[in-house]
Formats: structure tokens, C-alpha cells, sequence
């Protein structure tokens, strides 16, 4: 299912200078928005965007780490001020995944990885949702994973900062929602991206566990994000929509 994005929306994609983020602020920027691909690095963050307008679509970078409220808070700012006052698509995609058993995480790690799967994408709705709740249209999109929703030896960790992001989405659903801001959130599978090519074979064997038996492409996963995003889901709100080659059936 194709969804329209109003044309000249500003949409702004953390984590965009690759792998899933890239697909979508480049699906998002096919679609007619403007583009802020906000991530850490410049180099790959200004080829994503110079890609964009090659193919004649509107972009910016924004650089953000996301390691505290002040650097949220900063590339809220900045977004605006690039989209002319406003931010109508949220796509909260920046995130960590580290892997490993509970006792073996440092103090430092636990930190840095709420830090940016769930303080970053707070401060960033808290800073932009009520803006779009003033102008009574918006539309939030978390990025999650299938790992919130099940226990998984080694992923405790990342697990439960994706767990608590997809409460945020429903409750931030219950509390933006009526002022026609809709928020709702996608739970990858296994996805093949430049983050994911150290995991080698075990990718493909946690892929293998799900009726479609392979990873996702980071296109896949733009998909639905843009979708969620768009006009065509105009009654979705609230909602976790699981991507993740079956694997919520098995």
C-alpha cells in the first residue's frame, strides 16, 4: 500500500546517514517531503542527502549525537529552523543494539543506551509534538524491534529500551492523538544494514526463524515506516506493526 505524504512536509529522520534511516528519509523525500537526515557523521550523512537531490528531492543534514537533552533539544531547534518553523513527520530510527549477557554490561553502556533509544526520541516528541498538535497535523514514527516483544537470551539490554519505546508510543498516541498528531511505532525483524554486517551467519539464523526465512532489506523496513507516516494510514494511531517476515505468528 502506497501513502501519500503531503507534499512540502518537513520530515526530519534521526540515525539517517545509513541503513534503515537512509531508505527512509530517501522514500520519504521520493515521496515529496523535505528531508532532514539528522545522524553523527557528516561525510555519510551529506551522501545521503547529495543522493536525495540527485534524484531531485529536497534535503538537509543536521549533525546530532543524541547523547543528552541538549543535543535532542538542539537538533529540535535546528529542525525547525531548516523547515521554516515547523516539523510535520517525526521518524525516531537512531538507535544502539548491543548484544550480551546482563552481568557482563558496564554501567556506561546501560547509560548510553537509553540515552538514545529512549531518552533522545522523549526530549525530541516533547520538543516537537506539541508544534504539531498547535497546528492540529503530525505524524510520529518510532523504530523499534521484534526483541521488545519477546525475551531473548543476550538482549536484555536493547530489549527492554525498545520495550519502553513502544509504551511511549501508545502512550504518547493517548496524549497527542486528539489534537491530530498521530504516533505509532514499527518492530523490525532481523535487517540486513551496514550496523548488522558484524553479526554475520547469525543474522541469517535468527531470520531463519520466521516464515520468511530471510533478513529484511532496510527498504522493507522504509515501507512501512512511510506508511505509518503518511495519509494512507490516517486511522492508525497507537499502533506497534510488527515487520519482521512473520516472525510475531511463530
Amino acid at each position: 500500500m502506497t501513502s501519500t505524504i503531503q507534499a512540502g512536509s518537513v520530515a526530519l529522520v534521526t540515525g539517517a546517514t545509513s541503513g534503515i534511516g537512509a531508505a527512509t528519509a530517501a522514500l520519504l523525500a521520493e515521496r515529496g517531503a523535505h528531508v532532514l537526515v539528522a545522524g553523527r557523521d557528516r561525510d555519510r550523512g551529506s551522501a545521503v542527502v547529495d543522493a536525495i537531490r540527485a534524484r531531485g528531492g529536497t534535503a538537509d543534514f543536521v549533525a546530532a549525537d543524541l547523547s543528552d537533552a541538549a543535543s535532542a533539544r538542539r537538533l529540535a531547534r535546528e529542525a525547525r529552523e531548516l523547515g521554516g518553523g515547523r516539523v510535520d513527520i517525526l521518524v525516531n530510527n537512531a538507535g544502539v543494539f548491543p548484544f550480551g549477557p546482563t552481568q557482563h554490561a558496564k554501567d556506561s553502556e546501560v547509560d548510553a543506551v537509553y540515552a538514545l533509544n529512549v531518552k533522545a526520541p522523549f526530549y525530541l516528541v516533547a520538543e516537537l509534538a506539541p508544534g504539531m498538535a498547535e497546528r492540529g497535523r503530525g505524524a510520529i514514527v518510532n523504530v523499534s524491534t521484534m526483541v521488545a516483544g519477546y525475551g531473548a537470551a543476550g538482549m536484555a539490554l536493547y530489549g527492554s529500551s525498545k520495550a519502553a519505546l513502544n509504551l511511549l508510543t501508545r502512550a504518547w498516541a493517548a496524549e497527542f492523538g486528539p489534537q491530530g498528531v498521530r504516533v505509532n511505532a514499527v518492530q523490525p525483524g532481523p535487517t540486513r544494514t551496514e550496523g548488522t554486517v558484524g553479526m554475520g551467519d547469525a543474522l541469517d539464523a535468527l531470520a531463519s526463524q520466521a516464515p520468511a526465512g530471510r533478513p529484511a532489506a532496510a527498504e522493507e523496513i522504509a515501507e512501512a515506516i512511510v506508511y505509518l507516516a503518511g495519509d494512507g494510514a490516517s486511522f492508525v494511531q497507537g499502533a506497534v506493526l510488527p515487520v519482521d517476515g512473520g516472525r510475531v505468528a511463530v
